[in-house]
């Protein structure tokens, strides 16, 4: 779990502050079950979780595997194991944070900084001495559980030269650190971008609309937290590329001039742009990374957990502070209506949010099945909404479930 880490230490030597880029080997392969279980206690769904360690693998092809060590790959009780398993391992690095006064929750001055997503994990450090210790340290540590780190992936580095956390690159540039979609992530976009496209060869705009948003909208979602402005761009110039290719395919015979009519123009009327890809039949049209706003990360305090109950306000005021990622026109009405359904009284948005990429594009695809639409709603008079002509933004599977009430509701023709 992600905590809030202290600002990154003053260099100290020319090369900068060392940073522990440490990956563990094969770490859900090789959790101790014991040791796992040892861990929990005296927690009542002991019992349920040494069922699940135990579990075994069904894969199609291969048939059933016991797992006799590790966790079972690919389930969704894996990444909770983990961090059971993993826990303790702050303190086990020489983690300090003030318990007290104004402080209370920071990490105490001259302590490293641990960053832990899963098996992924970086130590930020006061000196090159320190970055020793603390992977001597955890390495003891994580012998007796199985785990040992991936020497290969395990290094010492300086933010000066930068590493690569999560998909993000982290880097100081003088005196100013900023972080940044890696360039393999963006490689690894673009190649993907790439491949979705040949494979839409002989399909209609609507097919490339419903692939690519999702694709788009969740990416720019997931990196809109760092320094991505200039990486968005570039990637809009790039998808703008692949669709004309596209469309010079689909209409090998046609002019630039008639492909640009056809696809191209200001489909999106909140952007002063003529240059967007869309469906003129239906009015649909391909979004922009840059469409996406810069919002910038509100650390976690302390060891906050949404599981807390006695946080819930927190999470709650914390949810509301985080704009998310909406059209202008949408994310007004999203405000004013508290972040809720005005018709089943649900959030409209996920109340935890993603947290990868591909999770992202997963909550787009959701949303467009059970969309989020700003539309009137009807009702028995037959004109607008029952307050005058005020927009709304609902839940489009509740939508068509109130209107489908009405017209069962109308009085039927004699």
């Amino acid at each position: 779990r992600l905590r809030s880490p202290a600002a990154p230490p003053a260099a100290t030597t020319t090369s900068g502050a060392p940073v522990l880029d440490a990956d563990l080997a094969a770490a859900f392969d090789k959790i101790d079950h014991a040791r796992l279980l040892d861990s929990i206690g005296s927690f009542p769904a002991k019992g349920m979780v040494a069922d699940w360690l135990r579990a075994g693998v069904f894969e199609p092809g291969k048939g059933f595997a016991p797992t006799e060590e590790g966790t079972p790959q690919g389930g969704v009780i894996s990444p909770l194991l983990l961090n059971v398993a993993l826990h303790g391992l702050e303190e086990a690095a020489g983690v300090r944070y003030h318990s007290t006064g104004t402080y209370a929750g920071e990490v105490a001055p001259g302590s490293p900084t641990l960053v832990r997503y899963a098996d992924d994990m970086v130590a930020l450090c006061h000196s090159q001495e320190q970055a020793e210790q603390v992977k001597a340290r955890l390495a003891e540590w994580l012998a007796p559980r199985g785990l040992v780190f991936n020497e290969d992936k395990t290094r010492v580095v300086h933010l000066e030269s930068g590493f690569d956390f999560l998909g993000f690159n982290v880097r100081r540039y003088r005196l100013k650190l900023l972080i940044k979609p890696s360039k393999a992530a963006v490689g690894r976009l673009r190649k993907r971008l790439a491949a979705e496209m040949r494979v839409l060869r002989g399909s209609n705009a609507m097919a490339v609309l419903a692939k690519l948003n999702p694709i788009i909208k969740g990416w720019a979602a997931y990196y809109r937290t760092g320094v991505s402005s200039v990486i968005f761009n570039s990637l809009d110039s790039y998808v703008w590329k692949l669709v004309y290719k596209w469309a010079k395919y689909t209409h090998p015979k046609k002019s630039k001039r008639w492909i640009v009519d056809r696809y191209f123009g200001r489909h999106n009327k909140f952007r002063n742009d003529r240059w967007v890809f869309g469906d003129r039949s239906s009015g649909a049209y391909l979004t922009k990374f840059a469409w996406t706003d810069i919002v910038r990360h509100i650390l976690v305090k302390g060891g906050a957990s949404p599981d807390d109950p006695a946080l819930a306000d927190y999470w709650a005021k914390r949810r509301k502070k985080v704009k998310p990622p909406l059209d202008e026109y949408s994310l007004r009405l999203h405000t004013k209506q508290d972040a809720r359904c005005l018709l089943c009284g649900d959030g409209l948005l996920a109340a935890q949010p993603p947290q990868s990429p591909e999770q992202w594009e997963r909550w787009w695809l959701q949303i467009t099945r059970r969309a989020i639409v700003a539309d009137y709603l009807l009702h028995h008079g037959g004109s607008r909404s029952p307050d005058g002509d005020q927009t709304r933004l609902t839940h489009a599977s509740c939508h068509r479930g109130h209107l489908a009430r009405l017209r069962r509701n109308q009085p039927q023709p004699t």
